[in-house]
Parts: structure tokens; C-alpha cells; sequence
């Protein structure tokens, strides 16, 4: 299904207030932009069929799809303007009157819901949604209006962890006790309100399926504990959290 225009990421020119934003905040080098995904032919030309059928029958219905038309980046340029800006160490999202809002990959938080979208059981597209957030608790949402939304969203969770990831062990190494939503960690264990504790070495296997968590106790027949992704922030952060607490505690050998 022809739904989108290719519209890659770009090396472009950042604008000056972009680039004053990004060292103010100590971002580093630009990397690439993210433009917003076009609309395909032929979804253009459905959406202009509709809209001239509805004005001529409902009017209503007709107005709404005039007004997704005038929306769209193929004909807005205050939307086609809208861009991902990615440095080294942060991310700027900026529109046509300049940057809207920083955030730096050590001290920012995300959350991801991913969701695949099926009609009569015919996959149609996937929808994706990161809310990021700064520590003064401004949020900022992204989707798939912009394109290459799996490139974008896994950079993002990438290098939230690669620059969180040491600050989180060392603050576990010295006792602390972290919480990725309603699960939290120590070096000994993870816990959850409803499912209490459980040393590292009891957890079997954690593996993500459609969209939860579930982890596996030594004993339980069931899934000792499930949480949808989309609840769990810096998701990469925390598998990557799991993983080295779990390796730390196998017996050798396995």
C-alpha cells in the first residue's frame, strides 16, 4: 500500500537559532534531521477525492478532508517545516519559527508506544508515539508524522542508554534503589507493587512480546510479572539495566 513519499533524513543546514539552542545546551556536532513524512500519490488523491464527494454530498465530512489536506506536509509549509534535529549528546525539536524545545540524552526520559494497526485481520501500518521528557517536566510528543520513525525512536533510546547507563550501575553499586514505572531495582533484585520482590538469581528469563514485558520466576508456571512497554520509561535503558544485573548474579557456567 503506496501510503507515504520517501523522505529520508537529511544532513541539512541547521538554522542559526537551532544551532545557538543546541550549544547553549551542550549538544555537540549535528548528526542529521528528521523532515516530516509526505503523504504518497495516492493518498493525496484519495483524500482530494473525498473531499470534493463530501462537499458535494455532506459538506461536513468534505470539510474535514479538506482540512487533513491543508494539513499535510506535502501542502502545509508551517508543517513541512517542522524538524528532528539530532546532536551528539541531544536533540532539538524545532518548527518554521525555530527550535521548540531541547533535551539532552542524560538527563531526558521516553516513553514509546508502538502499536501495528490491522484491519479484518490485513496489517495496515504501525503507529508510533515517544513522549519525551525534560526534568523541569516539560514533555514534547513525536510520531510517525515525521519519517523514519524506527530510525529516530531507536537513536533516541540508544543513546539515552549509552549515556545513562554508567551513572545507573554506579548509583546501584552504592545502594540505591531505581524505578522504571512501577518496577524498580536494586543490585540484589527487581520488585513490583503487586508481585512484591525477587532476587536476580530466581528471575528465569525476561523477553518482551507484543508490546509487555514478561518475566519468568523460578517456580511460577505463570509470568511472575507483565508490563506493556509503553509504561516502562527509557525502555532500552532498562532491558540493558536487566540484562547486566542478571549476568552478575548466573552461576558460572550457564
Amino acid at each position: 500500500m503506496a501510503s507515504a513519499a520517501a523522505a529520508p533524513s537529511v544532513h541539512e543546514r541547521i538554522p542559526d537559532e537551532v544551532a545557538a539552542l543546541a550549544t547553549a545546551q551542550g549538544l555537540g556536532l549535528h548528526r542529521e534531521s528528521f523532515l516530516p513524512q509526505r503523504l504518497g500519490a495516492w493518498r493525496m488523491a484519495g483524500l482530494f477525492l473525498f473531499a470534493v464527494l463530501g462537499l458535494a454530498c455532506f459538506v461536513l465530512p468534505g470539510l474535514m478532508f479538506v482540512w487533513l489536506l491543508a494539513q499535510s506536509p506535502n501542502l502545509s509549509r508551517k508543517q513541512a517545516a517542522k524538524r528532528i534535529h539530532l546532536f551528539e549528546e541531544g536533540l532539538v525539536v524545532a518548527d518554521g519559527s525555530g527550535p521548540v524545545s531541547a533535551f539532552r540524552w542524560d538527563s531526558m526520559t521516553v516513553l514509546q508506544q508502538i502499536t501495528e494497526r490491522y484491519a479484518n485481520g490485513v496489517y495496515v501500518g504501525t503507529s508510533y508515539l515517544y513522549t519525551l521528557f525534560r526534568q523541569d517536566g516539560s514533555t514534547v510528543k513525536l510520531t510517525n508524522f515525521y519519517a523514519d520513525p524506527e530510525r529516530w525512536g531507536a537513536a533516541i533510546q540508544h543513546e539515552i542508554t549509552r549515556a545513562q547507563l554508567p551513572g545507573v550501575i554506579t548509583a546501584l553499586e552504592n545502594g540505591a534503589t531505581l524505578g522504571f514505572g512501577d518496577i524498580s531495582m536494586t543490585l540484589g533484585g527487581i520488585a513490583t507493587p503487586k508481585r512484591g520482590g525477587a532476587h536476580w538469581g530466581e528471575i528465569q528469563k525476561v523477553e518482551v512480546k507484543n508490546g509487555t514485558v514478561f518475566v519468568a520466576k523460578a517456580g511460577k508456571l505463570l509470568a511472575w510479572s507483565n508490563t506493556p512497554v509503553a509504561k516502562i520509561p527509557n525502555f532500552f535503558l532498562f532491558l540493558s539495566v536487566v540484562d547486566r544485573l542478571r549476568d552478575g548474579h548466573r552461576p558460572a557456567g550457564r
